[in-house]
């Protein structure tokens, strides 16, 4: 019988794919990347289904668009049993293993992997089953005890270990114990290299809060290009998911920035030294599918704004590379518009899987990938909060915000700063007709 590939699935959080090097940032050190984009595909209008977490993370799990999968919202997630890429692979017996953050919130806390190491495991109280209606009050955040405002954020963004620093160390020492487990298992003599093997390593950096360390917090410092931009007009995107945007002093502004380059650079080297411990322990990278990528941006000052939630390109594009030499050959650049949501399709196909109907919002990338001729719809589809839609297609992204606020059209070929809001231009009007009439059949 044919082994399928072993698959390397490599994810960190909130990082923005400007903010790399090859991307073209001269300042961030990402070499790992840099060399997986190098034998690999990248995807240059990769996007994210939902710019928040869990939605985001959910979506990508399932193939399924927010509406689709009901998870519209932080806060909410799948149902138990979903059909998730992981459960996909586990039922073809593969090894199904993640480390890190998954961020489920319900009962359902392995949502398809055959093991959890490292990682989030926790049932958050909406989900507890047979919670008392009266001891639900204890469960709302006092006042000072929950998320910082931004403001503060920036605040207190300096050297540090944090909890992100903290949980990614842990997750990068278990996941090199369980590799080494699976492919050599040098005391117990009984390694599991017999099953195919599908490997998350799921790091929270760069997400915030902004600490990293002393070293590479003073790296940056006066290197990492600051943004103190003004915010624009419109209600919705001139806000931040805590409220109103605010151009931060530029101390914070600094200090922050040069912390979440700080926090890209640890996670490039964790990458480096999975890489090389696979080599350590014999394993032939070529033969390897290896994904990269994050479940949404960080908008780390642009347009006066932190974190995300917003359709602009820094919270809503993500980096995407693929890198699988025995599959397709690698050093290209797509540009077609591409989603999270597509992954779970892609891979299914490179393993030999057949797709479930289940996920149904997927679109297989194979073509992409190996450069051959499709009739690639060149749209995708982010949602956030029930009622916020962005479909972008070709250069043109329309965004949709029900009553907070106007529609807005980018065009990011005449105009890739977002800076122009071109939704009542004339020359626009049939494709501003098109985008309506497609709002209407995703149920907005």
């Amino acid at each position: 019988m044919k082994k399928r590939p072993n698959i390397l699935f490599l994810m960190s959080d909130e990082h923005r794919p400007d903010v790399t090097g090859y991307e073209g940032n001269k300042v961030i050190r990402t070499p790992t990347l840099d060399r997986l984009a190098r034998e690999g595909v990248v995807f240059r209008n990769a996007y994210t289904p939902s710019p928040i977490c869990i939605p985001g993370r959910q979506c990508l799990a399932s193939g399924q668009l927010p509406k689709t999968s009901g998870c519209e919202s932080y806060g909410q997630d799948l149902e138990p049993g979903t059909m998730t890429f992981a459960r996909r692979f586990s039922q073809y017996a593969y090894r199904t293993i993640c480390a890190g953050k998954l961020h489920h919130m319900g009962a359902d806390q392995m949502q398809g992997w055959t093991e959890r190491i490292a990682g989030d495991l926790q049932v958050a109280p909406p989900f507890i089953e047979g919670l008392r209606a009266e001891e639900k009050a204890r469960y709302p955040v006092p006042e000072g005890r929950g998320k910082w405002s931004n403001q503060q954020e920036l605040a207190e963004a300096r050297p540090g270990m944090g909890p992100c620093r903290e949980f990614d160390q842990t997750v990068y020492e278990e996941t090199r114990k369980k590799l080494t487990q699976h492919f050599f298992d040098p005391e117990y003599r009984k390694p599991k290299d017999h099953f195919p093997l599908l490997y998350k390593v799921s790091f929270k950096q760069p997400h915030y809060p902004y600490f990293t360390d002393e070293v590479r917090f003073r790296y940056y410092y006066d290197r990492a290009p600051v943004f103190r931009d003004e915010p624009g007009d419109h209600p919705v995107l001139r806000t931040s998911q805590l409220g109103d945007s605010f151009l931060a002093p530029e101390e914070d502004a600094r200090r922050t920035t040069a912390a979440y380059y700080g926090m890209i650079d640890q996670v490039d080297e964790y990458y480096g030294g999975i890489l090389a411990h696979l080599e350590r322990l014999g394993q032939n990278l070529d033969d390897w599918i290896i994904v990269y990528t994050s479940d949404h941006g960080e908008m780390l000052g642009q347009h006066g704004i932190w974190e995300k939630t917003r359709f602009y390109e820094a919270s809503v594009r993500v980096p995407l590379i693929i890198r699988w030499p025995k599959g397709f050959a690698g050093g290209r650049v797509v540009t077609e518009n591409v989603n999270l949501c597509d992954l779970f399709a892609t891979l299914c196909e490179l393993a030999e899987i057949p797709v479930p109907p289940e996920a149904s919002d997927s679109r297989s990338l194979v073509p992409l990938l190996k450069g051959e001729p499709t009739t690639w719809d060149n749209e995708t589809i982010s949602q956030v909060w029930g009622k916020h839609l962005m479909i972008k297609r070709d250069a043109l992204k329309y965004q949709f915000y029900s009553e907070d606020g106007p529609e807005v059209l980018f065009d990011l070929e005449a105009d890739p700063g977002e800076t122009q809001n071109v939704i009542d231009d004339p020359q626009y009007t049939l494709k501003v007709a098109a985008f309506r009439q497609r709002k209407g059949e995703l149920g907005f």
